[in-house]
């Protein structure tokens, strides 16, 4: 029998070098929440999302010296275990640095664009999907908590989706989420840039040069990017290997 584990992160910031300051996760009726003093400084750019400080981290251990590691390594690494997180392998990545890696793992962002082939919805941040469809739960934004919270109830809202709509089992729908989450995704609409608003294919039409680039740009990023950016480019561009 599976474990369902939701988890979230929140971390110095979005780039190759940042690491964690906050873990929080929810399996069953048990939640676990800790807060540890990162290897690199928080910056004020990441404090204005998560409201963590470097005062307020001052006298917390890193998460290797918490005594915390061990245990979560244990439950996520287990291969019962199913990960669950908004953006998943932004998250894998950061919890990867500290020595977890998880075998399964379960992307809601990555699920809510499959379930959402015309891209009626347009945006697919944790927050924004919590108020469109209404989630009913008291949480902060942006407190790994509180993000649980909401991905929990997102997930379940997402696997609901799916088993109506492919008529699966919810054991198998589960696996189909795993699948999902594992390979990139098409994404047809650009949400950002001067191309705001149009379609990929009308942007190859009339100025490939700047697909190209943003693809370069992307590729050298130390950003974390999500994959799915680049495996679109690469194939409107005819690069996938």
């Amino acid at each position: 029998m599976y474990k369902l584990i939701f988890f979230d992160t929140e971390t110095t910031g979005n780039t190759e070098k940042d690491v964690l300051c906050q873990i929080a996760y929810k399996t069953g009726d048990e939640t676990f929440v800790g807060l540890y003093k990162p290897a690199v400084k928080i910056p004020p750019e990441a404090s204005a999302v998560h409201h963590i400080t470097n005062k307020m981290v001052a006298d917390k251990p890193s998460f290797a010296e918490s005594g915390d590691l061990p245990k979560i390594k244990k439950l996520f690494e287990d291969k019962n275990s199913i990960v669950v997180a908004h953006n998943a392998p932004f998250d894998l990545i950061m919890i990867e640095k500290e020595g977890i890696k998880p075998v399964n793992f379960i992307c809601t962002l990555k699920l809510a664009r499959y379930l959402d082939p015309d891209e009626k919805i347009g945006r697919y941040n944790l927050q924004y999907l919590r108020y469109l469809l209404d989630f009913d739960i008291e949480a902060q934004a942006h407190d790994a908590m509180g993000d649980v919270l909401v991905l929990e109830q997102l997930f379940e809202r997402l696997k609901k989706k799916i088993i109506e709509q492919e008529k699966i089992s919810e054991d198998k729908a589960i696996e189909r989420m795993i699948e999902i989450s594992k390979n990139p995704l098409l994404i047809k609409t650009l949400n950002f840039g001067k191309y705001k608003g149009k379609k990929v294919e009308e942007v190859l039409e009339i100025d490939r040069g700047w697909l190209e680039w943003l693809l370069r740009e992307k590729e050298k990023s130390d950003t974390i990017e999500h994959e799915d950016w680049i495996y679109t480019l690469r194939h409107y561009l005819g690069k996938l290997q």
